[in-house]
């Protein structure tokens, strides 16, 4: 259509969203169907949280907020980088935006020009290449493999870095793999860094505290100090507080480029919804004793779908550090024939025969830029885990 924007046509549908919504459709025509493709935690949010939210109400907090944040929120950012980061910030190197997506569109609409690159490690969250070439850049695809536990290797990002380099999107713990980073293996990738001053580094954090085991996290601008002024590290509420619908993410770095993203934000929302910014100030200072628990509920699905998976024929699934989702390689059911009489050549052909014949909804590798593989989101029970890996296993079963 000669009406819409040129920008359009180098984007594409979320196909996480779609799957979801495609799964919605089958189970209001009566299917049976268990949809592993969100990625938002089951639990509830918070008491304390909700409370929080309701007194917010109650005083009536209800009118426009300054388009960075409540300063109280900002205040509760710039405490937590220094509580559990190690990063001391001003609470005006803050901002606020309407959840973790609007802080990255904002940071990148706010520094690319046409022609700049930006890094983006494959399998990578579906939205981060579409927002970077809205935003007039050109997406640099970098694979990984599943021997190395789909994480990008020090050789591999200084083979990509270009003079027209500007960001590395680096997200870890990983969506959609679940590959978390070292303080090690991130040195290797800031010393890389370290000799390319043109390339700034945004980290998404957004699963920080769904990491498993003995495993810490680190974040960029913490391990390289050196990298802080070039460095914005995003983060948000909606994971680890159970928080997705209250749409609110934060991100802190230099004071130059917070505030180039106030000023876009200032003509694109404004400020984010005042109640669940009062929420988001309760979630930072308040009580974490839910973090471990959810935490080692999420383990034991973890496991368990691990191992279940590990015995369906054909399926390769390496054991993830953290967030809550697996990436499977299908690479064994590739070129065999499902029920259907239908030649699995792709993953998308692998993930629409597994939902067509056995219900099961989950998000095709290659919509996240590295296949044979496919995301499975456990942010559900374990009954429902269960039942649904015991249908991938008669799935990989019934293939010839």
């Amino acid at each position: 259509m000669a009406f819409l924007a040129n920008a359009l046509s180098r984007v594409k549908p979320s196909a996480t969203i779609a799957v979801s919504q495609k799964a919605r459709e089958l189970k209001a025509k009566g299917r049976d169907v268990i949809g592993l493709g969100a990625g938002e935690p089951d639990f509830d949010t918070p008491d304390n949280i909700k409370a929080a939210a309701i007194d917010a109400i109650n005083r009536g907090e209800t009118k426009y907020t300054p388009v960075s944040g409540i300063p109280e929120l900002r205040k509760a950012i710039a405490a937590k980088f220094k509580r559990e980061n190690g990063l001391d910030y001003d609470w005006q190197q803050t901002i606020v935006g309407t959840g973790g997506k609007q802080i990255l569109f904002n940071a990148f609409m706010a520094t690319l020009n046409p022609g700049d690159e930006v890094v983006i490690p494959a399998p990578y969250w579906v939205s981060y290449p579409e927002m970077v070439a809205i935003c007039g850049g050109t997406p640099v695809f970098v694979s990984t493999t599943i021997e190395n536990d789909f994480k990008l290797q020090p050789a591999d990002l200084e083979a990509a870095i270009t003079p027209k380099t500007k960001w590395l999107m680096f997200n870890s713990p990983s969506n959609p793999s679940g590959a978390a980073y070292s303080e090690a293996e991130l040195k290797a990738l800031t010393e890389v860094l370290m000799r390319h001053p043109q390339v700034w580094i945004l980290s998404d954090d957004m699963y920080e505290h769904l990491t498993y085991g003995d495993f810490v996290f680190t974040s960029p601008a913490q391990v390289e100090p050196a990298l802080k002024d070039r460095t914005l590290t995003m983060n948000g509420v909606s994971k680890a507080y159970a928080m997705t619908g209250w749409r609110i993410g934060y991100a802190a770095g230099p004071l130059e480029l917070i505030k180039a993203m106030d000023m876009i934000q200032g003509q694109q929302t404004s400020g984010a919804c005042s109640i669940a910014q009062w929420a988001a100030v309760e979630a930072l200072n308040g009580t974490q004793d839910f973090i471990p628990k959810n935490k080692e509920i999420f383990r034991g699905r973890r496991d368990l779908v691990v191992s279940m998976l590990n015995q369906a024929k054909g399926i390769q699934c390496p054991v993830p550090e953290g967030a809550f989702y697996v990436y499977p390689s299908c690479a064994g059911c590739i070129g065999k024939t499902a029920p259907s009489g239908k030649v699995i050549e792709t993953d998308e052909d692998f993930v629409t025969e597994l939902l067509e014949t056995e219900g099961v909804a989950v998000v095709h590798g290659s919509a996240f830029g590295l296949g044979p593989n496919f995301r499975i989101s456990y942010a559900t029970s374990e009954e429902q885990l269960e039942e649904a890996c015991n249908r991938i296993q008669r799935f990989c079963a019934s293939l010839r």
